[in-house]
């Protein structure tokens, strides 16, 4: 995923005006992009071949096509993408197939826009964690693949995964000055890298030594005086 692009989305729907009422949805919510609209497995399949979304919205049923088997075909050739099932669907075996074929959830129509959000937000969030611990090549902690995991482990907790005032795009910024910073920064350097007040900075700090992300210790500052330096942990 290149830095800080908007996530593409594909629209799987035969309704138009659902998929129309779905892409309103995309548009109020940052950090995403509709790239297309498909109807029938025919237009899906186009589309995933030539866009290569990074998500797909997808219904069950179509007059041509069990949105299951589309399902099933995308993790077998386009593993690369996710998908989040829109459907009217209920049935028990439905579900199960969904979450066996690694769903990153499972939407009941008619959807309410708070809960379409949340869905597309934690989807965000899980993108930029993984992209993060890509580039960075950590070796993964339990909370991490804690994090990671809670995509499908946890799908009924509504709770935010990251505290009050802790945006997820920012802290991936952070983590990426700290991973260039070599010997370690100081809040205000930090601030400055990515264009935020040192008070915001210092937050996202000690937020991630609350995750245990980063450490911190006491050097001597340009005026003299003790500040706290802040490295990425070993």
């Amino acid at each position: 995923m290149n830095e800080w692009r908007d996530l593409e989305v594909l629209i799987v729907e035969d309704d138009l005006r659902i998929a129309e009422i779905q892409r309103r949805f995309i548009e109020q919510i940052d950090g995403f992009q509709t790239i297309g609209i498909a109807a029938s497995y025919m237009e899906a399949k186009s589309f995933m071949e030539l866009m290569q979304p990074d998500l797909l919205l997808l219904d069950v049923y179509f007059p041509d096509m069990n949105g299951m088997d589309l399902l099933k075909e995308i993790k077998q050739f386009h593993s690369q993408m996710d998908v989040i099932m829109i459907t009217a669907a209920k049935e028990i075996d439905n579900v199960q197939k969904a979450i066996s074929f690694g769903v990153f959830d499972y939407v009941i129509k008619p959807v309410i826009f708070e809960r379409f959000k949340q869905s597309l937000l934690r989807y965000r969030n899980y993108r930029l964690k993984l992209e993060h611990l890509t580039e960075e090549k950590y070796a993964l902690s339990q909370h991490d693949v804690d994090k990671l995991m809670r995509r499908e482990l946890d799908s009924s907790d509504d709770r935010p995964q990251l505290p009050k005032g802790i945006d997820p795009l920012t802290l991936v910024k952070v983590l990426h000055v700290l991973g260039k910073g070599g010997g370690g920064l100081t809040a205000e350097s930090v601030a400055k890298e990515i264009g935020v007040s040192r008070t915001t900075a210092r937050r996202y700090l000690e937020h991630l030594i609350f995750e245990e992300k980063i450490e911190a210790d006491l050097a001597y500052g340009t005026v003299g005086r003790p500040e706290r330096v802040y490295v990425v942990k070993q």
